[in-house]
């Protein structure tokens, strides 16, 4: 299959790399030029648009930030769409509303493409180890075409159901993880300025019935204060913004994701770039 990948941060490099070296043909596209550069070395194509780079494509896919970064590689001017032959596959990797899918949906059918919205579970550790979890929504047909290029990137492709239901989910997922991350920062604020030993009441949390992989991993990286990009601070927030939006939609006011948001707020002038544990910061005596 040729495959084209548009957008290669934290995730996709890693997701763009492992199909490259699982031998099929890449072309790339980045916004940034020189983090698309070092893909050539895997044999990868590095196109200068989306566009460019869809050309010809068996199978599109989209690994970035958020609604409008989406719309900009299917749809703007150089967008991938346009160039995609009739039979193509679309899989947005991407963290989108559902509301989005739909809209990417009704102008791919224009071209005679099937869309598939994938997001994945998993960081980047996961992306370049080929261990991520796909959350498929979209036709099964469609999906079975396509499972060996997810294969090449996943540990696992749980297919849920009708197109926007793998969106739906994976801002559910983000929901409790971005709601337990501004709990336990304010967890260990606590502990910290109450003065407890922080070690020992940590080792307590993060083994007995308050811990999760978010508690343990947030817990360390806030204790070590290694803000190291995994997952950045500022996606979170808008991840919890996509699911309350989506909640309201459904009559479910997600008040806790609501107060996450806030939380995410206080913290993006300083630390917005930086891993989204370092939401502790604005909590902690400086």
């Amino acid at each position: 299959m040729n495959i084209a990948f548009f957008g290669l941060g934290t995730m996709g490099g890693g997701m763009a790399a492992r199909l490259a070296g699982a031998g099929f043909r890449v072309a790339v596209w980045n916004r940034s030029v020189d983090r698309a550069s070092r893909f050539r070395e895997l044999g990868a194509a590095v196109a200068a648009s989306p566009r460019e780079a869809a050309a010809g494509a068996d199978v599109a896919i989209s690994m970035v930030a958020d609604d409008p970064a989406s719309r900009s590689v299917w749809l703007g001017d150089a967008g991938a769409l346009a160039a995609l032959p009739s039979g193509a596959v679309v899989i947005e990797c991407s963290t989108v509303s559902p509301a989005w899918i739909d809209e990417l949906s009704t102008a791919a059918t224009v071209r005679g493409c099937a869309v598939l919205d994938a997001p994945v579970t998993g960081s980047k550790v996961q992306a370049a180890s080929g261990e991520l979890r796909f959350l498929v929504g979209g036709d099964a047909a469609v999906l079975d075409r396509v499972r060996p290029v997810l294969a090449a990137m996943s540990k696992e492709t749980v297919h849920l159901g009708p197109l926007g239901s793998g969106a739906r989910l994976k801002l559910i997922n983000n929901f409790l993880c971005g709601v337990q991350a501004v709990s336990v920062a304010e967890a260990v604020a606590l502990i910290e300025r109450s003065g407890l030993n922080r070690e020992a009441a940590l080792a307590v949390l993060t083994n007995g019935a308050p811990t999760s992989p978010v508690v343990t991993a947030s817990s360390k990286r806030m204790a070590a204060s290694d803000y190291t990009v995994n997952f950045k601070l500022a996606l979170m927030r808008k991840d919890l913004a996509y699911a309350i939006e989506e909640g309201e939609r459904h009559g479910v006011a997600l008040d806790t994701a609501r107060a996450a948001r806030d939380a995410f707020d206080r913290a993006i002038p300083e630390w917005s770039d930086a891993d989204f544990a370092a939401v502790v910061e604005t909590l902690r005596l400086k």
